[in-house]
């Protein structure tokens, strides 16, 4: 390929970029020169972005630690687990899910949608392939790629993009609580949750209320456990649906006509009215934002109630404030009280794991692992990186990101290409003159 031969070029007519390679050559077992892009992550995130690419002529090589497209999908989420959103809302670039699918489509619907749009788009990701490390050789004007194998095996990737999809849910969160090493029961993160029916006649404490520590506590209450939420923090709860529509998709028809305020406020009226006083049930809102206005501030989405708030306030899901302490078989809570439980799941979210392999200081921060300039600008570094999946706006802004990385790409792919014709055209014309 054209992108090879001019690496092959480098190789041939720089002696710093020869003595680069040997270097790189003799530090792993392989090296490979990939003429488009390297995506960290065969989620939804590095599946349009090469979809995006294909379609724009740019080919990509996917890296993907686990043996799965979509792992979190397929390997950490719990049956019960449907899309919050609507379909249309979640759907990838170049690929609507098909008509049968319901409004919410289930977790196995979404992983089955997801394996049919690499299929169409011809994604073969490279599974098993966990990237330790990834850096921009400025030498080189080249990133360099280093991926270890099930074996340990080695490989070294040098491409002139790197796109980071490995998203905002890429490790667990586990939070420290005093007494973890004592308690006697189970105590496991959402990740690792699948079901209530092992919980059955159990008492079981879930930390977080979030959309996830909610869903699984109704689904433990649909297995018969006895669950209890602890909420840490206040929460916007929200009906899926308003007025006959999902909530999100009338919070986005709203919000072509009015102000995010008046949205927000409009958005409370009509979940008072149809939920109550959330606060009465030990769910606070948040006294001075709005949901809306929280998510764009601090990334915290609304809770979409699906059955759970029914639950609490008919006694089946008991709401306990913050974890104090852990005891063998018990925990204590900062207000004094103290409980009995079999087990403790832990729906405290997940984190960029962005820090830990890329070696880069400019565009992702080193604290949070996200871009550091917000949404909408936080798709695009220097140096040819990118970042896709972090916008905190689930698949639309997953959509929106690997449009925009695409059209970029082959903006500077093309103009390379003409670049590399006029240096063959004189290389032509040099060697005919001979």
């Amino acid at each position: 390929m054209d992108y090879l031969r001019e690496i092959e070029g480098k190789q041939a007519h720089d002696p710093m970029f020869l003595e680069k390679m040997k270097e790189s050559s003799s530090s792993s077992s392989s090296c490979l020169c990939v003429p488009g892009p390297v995506i960290v992550g065969a989620g939804p995130s590095g599946l349009a972005t090469a979809s995006c690419l294909k379609e724009k002529g740019v080919p990509s090589v996917i890296l993907e630690r686990s043996n799965c497209i979509a792992s979190l999908w397929q390997l950490k989420t719990y049956d019960r687990l449907r899309l919050h959103l609507p379909k249309q809302f979640c759907e990838l670039p170049l690929m609507g899910f098909p008509t049968g699918f319901p409004t919410y489509p289930s977790k196995q619907q979404f992983v089955d949608y997801l394996e049919a749009y690499a299929r169409k788009f011809d994604i073969k990701p490279r599974f098993n392939e966990t990237v330790s490390q990834a850096e921009y050789d400025p030498t080189l004007g080249f990133w360099r790629v280093t991926s270890v194998g099930v074996k340990g095996k080695e490989m070294e990737y040098v491409c002139r993009w790197l796109v980071v999809a490995t998203g905002e849910n890429a490790e667990a969160m586990m939070p420290e609580m005093e007494g973890m090493g004592e308690f006697s029961g189970d105590i496991r993160h959402t990740s690792l949750y699948k079901s209530g029916e092992e919980f059955r006649g159990k008492r079981v404490l879930v930390v977080g209320c979030g959309n996830s520590g909610m869903e699984v506590c109704l689904d433990l209450c649909n297995h018969n456990a006895r669950p209890s939420l602890v909420v840490r923090d206040t929460v916007h709860v929200l009906p899926q649906e308003m007025l006959g529509t999902s909530t999100f998709g009338l919070s986005m028809w709203l919000l072509k006509w009015f102000p995010l305020r008046l949205v927000d406020r409009l958005l409370l009226i009509i979940s008072w009215l149809m939920l109550g006083d959330t606060a009465r049930f030990g769910l606070a809102r948040p006294p001075h934002l709005g949901p809306l206005q929280l998510k764009n501030l601090s990334g915290k989405t609304p809770v979409l109630d699906v059955g759970t708030l029914a639950k609490i306030k008919s006694g089946d899901i008991k709401v306990r404030p913050s974890i104090k302490s852990l005891k063998r078989h018990a925990v204590d809570f900062v207000n004094g009280t103290t409980e009995n439980f079999d087990a403790i799941i832990l729906a405290t979210g997940y984190k960029s794991n962005v820090p830990s392999w890329l070696k880069e200081k400019v565009m992702f921060s080193e604290k949070d692992g996200y871009p550091r300039r917000p949404f909408p600008n936080g798709w695009k570094g220097e140096y040819g990186l990118y970042a896709v999946g972090f916008t905190k706006r689930g698949l639309l802004g997953t959509s929106m990101d690997a449009i925009r990385i695409a059209e970029d790409i082959q903006r500077c792919w093309k103009e390379e290409a003409k670049h590399r014709l006029a240096f063959t055209n004189s290389l032509l014309h040099q060697s005919s003159s001979l």
